[in-house]
Order: structure tokens, then sequence, then C-alpha cells
């Protein structure tokens, strides 16, 4: 697979995407960014889980304000101009937040942590095995008794999921490339509860695919992943926002212990 999150212009792309307070395909919404703050410290306060790591950190948006409420936060990511501006910004504002350039799948931290994060529902972007790796490594680094909030896409996101094949032509740019080129978007379901989103970009070079994979989760198939490696489930809600949990919740969010 192409890796897009270090290439010189997509990954630029990416993080105005990030940054952009009223674009939800990066980031969330500012607002509920914030609302989701403030739900997760009153959950899981700082004063009883002061060292937070937060995984695939991005630009350093729920960091900065996580740093604010009164966690010792530690960010890792694997896009190194998101690394570079989230380094950046907390230098300027004042923040002390220690970001790690890193594929977190590698992740070798030398200490331990209270409180880990993983949003956006990154953990179903992973393939099977892949989540394993990444749980584990989690588990590894949480003290006993820490904390993992984490989020996916459910189920009901899945039925609602449709194939469809679309088209487009940017003769002067546009996200994927600086100069003219066309996109073929593929979006094709498979069984066990799995998407892709295959991107075509065909420029005058070359053609280059990009696979972007997503398995979606009930909630017994996501408190299963986590009990194998070892985590007993602490709370269920409908997003990171502490919203109730209901069957037809676009995501799940969970709370799960060490």
């Amino acid at each position: 697979m192409v890796e897009f999150w270090n290439d010189e212009y997509i990954s630029e792309q990416m993080l105005k995407a990030h940054l952009d307070p009223e674009f939800d395909g990066a980031s969330r919404k500012l607002d509920f960014i914030e609302k989701s703050v403030a739900w997760i410290t009153e959950r899981i306060p700082p004063a009883d889980y002061p060292l937070l790591l937060d995984i695939g950190c991005g630009p350093g948006i729920y960091a900065e304000l996580f740093t604010k409420k009164g966690y010792q936060v530690t960010g890792v990511d694997f896009s190194k101009r998101s690394i570079d501006y989230a380094q950046q910004s907390a230098f300027s504002k004042k923040l002390n937040i220690s970001y790690v350039y890193q594929n977190y799948l590698e992740m070798d931290l030398s200490k331990s942590f209270d409180f880990c994060t993983m949003i956006y529902c990154d953990y179903g972007a992973l393939s099977t095995k892949d989540r394993q790796v990444i749980m584990k490594k989690i588990y590894h680094h949480l003290k006993p008794g820490g904390k993992l909030l984490l989020d996916v896409f459910s189920m009901t996101k899945y039925y609602d999921f449709q194939e469809q094949q679309v088209w487009e032509v940017c003769p002067d740019g546009g996200f994927w490339r600086s100069d003219e080129y066309m996109v073929l978007s593929g979006f094709y379901k498979y069984l066990d509860n799995v998407t892709l989103d295959l991107i075509s970009i065909i420029s005058k070079k070359e053609i280059t695919p990009y696979y972007l994979w997503n398995t979606y989760f009930s909630k017994e198939t996501l408190i299963q992943e986590a009990e194998s490696i070892g985590f007993k489930m602490c709370g269920l809600f409908g997003d990171v926002a502490g919203r109730i949990y209901q069957p037809e919740s676009d995501t799940i969010a969970v709370i799960l212990e060490k």
C-alpha cells in the first residue's frame, strides 16, 4: 500500500483538513472535540489519571486541549508533517507536550501511562493482525488499572454502506495532486464486516491506488477483541463525547481497563 500520510503534497492537504474546524473528514469538528474533551476529563479525571498517551494524535488538537485540562500528554503519530506542526504549535503556546514521530504499531516508549486514547475510529482501519499488535502495545504501556478509550464504526454504519464508483476530473489539481489528475473512487463492501475505499489517482505520469480499509464492530465483537488481550470493559457509549449507546449509533466507544 502507498503510504500517503508521509507524501509531501498529500500530507499537507491532510494537515489542512485536520485543522479546518468545520470539516469532519480528518478530525471531528472542533465543537465536538471540545465537548468530547470535557466529557473525557469528567469521566477519567487528570487528578487520578495524569499521564495520558494519545495514539494517532495528528497535529495535536486533542493533545493541546487535554494538556490545558491538566493531563501530562504524550502524542504518537506516523505523519512527520503532523508531528512537526504539533511540536511547533505546542512551543508557540508554551504547552509542555511530548510528541513522538513513530509508527504506533512499533511503539516502544520508556514510560507507562495512566490513560490512553485512540480516537476517530483509527482502530478499525487496521487489519485483524495489526489490531492485536496495537492492543498489546497499549496494554503493555498502561499501568495496572490504567484506562483506554477508543471508538469504532458500528454495524449500523456497515449496513448503511452503499457500494458505488465515482469519477472526478481535477484539471487544476486538488487533494491528491497539485496538478491535473482524474480520480476513480470505488467503495466496496465485503463479508466479515469490512469495507474498502479504493482511490485510484490517474495522472499524466502514472496510476496510483490507495487502499483504505475499515472493519466495523458490534459491541460484542469489540469487547471480545479487547478481552482477548486482557482488558476488561468498564464503559460503553455511542461516541467519545459520552452519548448513550444505542443500536442505531454510527459509532461505538468503549472505556477499557487493564
